[in-house]
């Protein structure tokens, strides 16, 4: 059984000559953290707001993926908006590190905002020295733990720094819908590492769109969808969430092929600024059956920014 995970892992992280970097980690709970895919998203909400994101998935599952994300974004100016990300994701044993900082210029258009924006950053591609290979006979000289003699070799660990750069356009309607067309890792680089091994960046793809029907002034539901696409495989999430008197909120979400997610969340605070949120991922693809499914936890916190009205005092010499 142990060797039976450790192939898959094997096949998760992709390890090779050619090392092929896993998508983009997946998040559950995309609409409360939609900087992570939109750099556009900046600043459009018109609140400093900050999140954190922490995913374990496939529990009792060995070396499954671990992510934590950090992201923030706040309006500057009138017509700019500044964000940054930063997120760790761990999957066997390699490990991918991203910090990405936003600019979005947006503006108004209709009854909402629409921002278009760039984010710079870098990301660190490493792969722990302790790596074994699988199966006896079939070793790579070209990957760390390299088993030559039957007895394991450890290599330096590989650790590798590049640049990255990410374009998005955003529209929305607080509290009402929003839409943002983007793509990550534009410049699908091929990082180099030690003994020959490559990490091939792939360009990712994403649609988001939501939209919030409003029964009453107490109860709304909440439809919201996201497209993640490298060119080679899509993953569609389809979610719809009830909320209650903008307090406490239930929804389900579905992974096409994947899982079922239900969630939960509450605002707390007197303004309700503070929110916390938990899914739980029901694995239905083949490795259900060595997985208890997969938790994330999400807090945030958003502070909009109020209008303050100019005082203005009157003169009776000139009748104002």
């Amino acid at each position: 059984m142990k060797k039976l995970i450790t192939k898959v892992v094997v096949a998760l992280a992709g390890f090779s000559s050619v090392l092929m970097a896993q998508q983009d980690p997946q998040f559950t709970q995309f609409m409360h953290s939609k900087l992570i895919y939109n750099p556009g998203y900046a600043g459009t909400s018109n609140a400093i707001c900050a999140n954190l994101l922490y995913r374990q998935q496939w529990v009792n599952f060995e070396g499954a993926p671990q992510t934590g994300l950090l992201s923030f974004d706040m309006p500057v100016l009138p017509y700019l908006g500044v964000g940054v990300n930063i997120m760790n994701d761990e999957i066997g044993a390699q490990k991918t590190f991203f910090a990405r900082a936003a600019v979005s210029y947006n503006k108004p258009l209709g009854q909402g905002r629409l921002g278009l924006g760039i984010d710079v950053g870098m990301l660190q591609m490493k792969i722990n020295s302790t790596w074994i290979a699988p199966e006896p006979g079939k070793d790579d000289a070209s990957i760390p733990g390299y088993n030559a003699t039957g007895s394991q070799v450890t290599n330096p660990n590989l650790s590798k720094v590049s640049y990255d750069l990410g374009f998005g356009a955003f529209y929305q309607i607080p509290n009402k819908m929003y839409i943002g067309l983007s793509s990550t890792h534009l410049p699908a680089q091929t990082i180099k590492g030690q003994n020959e091994i490559k990490f091939n960046m792939a360009r990712h793809y994403y649609l988001v769109a939501g939209y919030v029907f409003a029964i009453n002034p107490r109860n709304d539901i909440g439809a919201n969808l996201k497209v993640k696409s490298d060119a080679a495989t899509t993953q569609l999430d389809i979610n719809l969430t009830y909320e209650y008197d903008k307090f406490f909120w239930l929804g389900v979400s579905y992974r096409m092929e994947d899982a079922i997610a239900p969630m939960l969340g509450v605002r707390l605070l007197k303004d309700k600024a503070l929110k916390i949120g938990y899914s739980y991922d029901y694995t239905m693809s083949k490795i259900k059956g060595y997985t208890s499914g997969t938790h994330e936890i999400m807090i945030g916190y958003c502070m909009t920014q109020k209008k303050t009205k100019p005082t203005v005092y009157g003169n009776v010499r000139f009748l104002d």
